[in-house]
């Protein structure tokens, strides 16, 4: 496949699947239901947390636990005492358990009344770094900082040991991206779409290496600035916009 026609067909696909219509089947429906910036953010967070294994099972876990924060994400966060958290413990999802939904509502707590929230954190790596591989550093050194367990620091991808951190990516690519199709929030201006890299799972990264825009095996970081260089020769302004067609056509085409 030529790179002309490669890029003609991955646009169309882009086009075909960031489309409001599939947020029935993606989690990315849990943060939609919210409209004040700090809820969704959280919402957001939290939901990309647990983003891995089946969508229905993801949403379904995702809902669950909005219910169990009164489906009230900030006020949660700011004003939940121990009984509230004591309920947390109930939680699962695959290995991420109740002790890890703790931990991870504290740090979130941390960061919305000691550094301004998320999109502070974020605003400040990014604009130290000026790039979100060092503003995923940035926000992952703050937000374990508070004491929590070792096996919950596994659930905030780790870029330097060369995770993909397709979980933070992806959570990043809903805060940023602003093409005002209804599926991105873009409530964050201060990062530009220019910058975002693509989240690696199973989906986009078989379908790259089948159109031979991946060379690697592993999904690694590596791989993650590899596929990404790809696809900014595509649109150096929105390479992540090809998320929707790599994992669409993976997911929905089986191709």
């Amino acid at each position: 496949m030529n790179r002309l026609y490669l890029k003609e067909f991955l646009d169309e696909k882009a086009i075909k699947y960031n489309d409001p219509v599939f947020l029935a089947t993606d989690p990315l429906q849990v943060p939609h239901r919210y409209n004040t910036d700090s809820d969704i953010e959280i919402s957001s967070f939290l939901t990309a947390t647990i983003s891995w294994g089946q969508r229905k099972t993801i949403i379904k876990n995702a809902l669950f636990l909005m219910k169990m924060m009164d489906d009230s994400p900030t006020d949660f966060i700011m004003n939940a005492g121990d009984t509230e958290y004591k309920y947390l413990e109930q939680f699962k999802h695959r290995t991420f358990n109740g002790i890890d939904t703790l931990y991870f509502i504290k740090s979130l707590k941390n960061i919305y009344k000691g550094f301004g929230g998320l999109k502070t954190v974020f605003d400040t790596g990014f604009q130290k770094a000026g790039n979100i591989r060092d503003t995923i550093i940035h926000f992952r050194r703050i937000f374990i900082s508070q004491e929590m367990p070792g096996r919950t620091h596994k659930h905030i991808a780790d870029i330097e040991k060369n995770a993909s951190a397709k979980r933070i990516n992806l959570f990043i690519r809903w805060m940023v991206r602003n093409d005002h199709k209804g599926v991105d929030f873009g409530i964050w201006n201060n990062i530009p779409a220019s910058a975002l890299y693509i989240p690696l799972d199973i989906h986009t990264g078989n379908t790259a290496r089948k159109l031979g825009l991946l060379r690697r095996k592993q999904n690694n970081w590596v791989a993650v600035e590899e596929l990404t260089g790809e696809l900014r020769k595509f649109d150096p302004e929105d390479p992540v916009k090809y998320d929707f067609a790599l994992f669409g056509l993976g997911a929905f085409e089986n191709f």
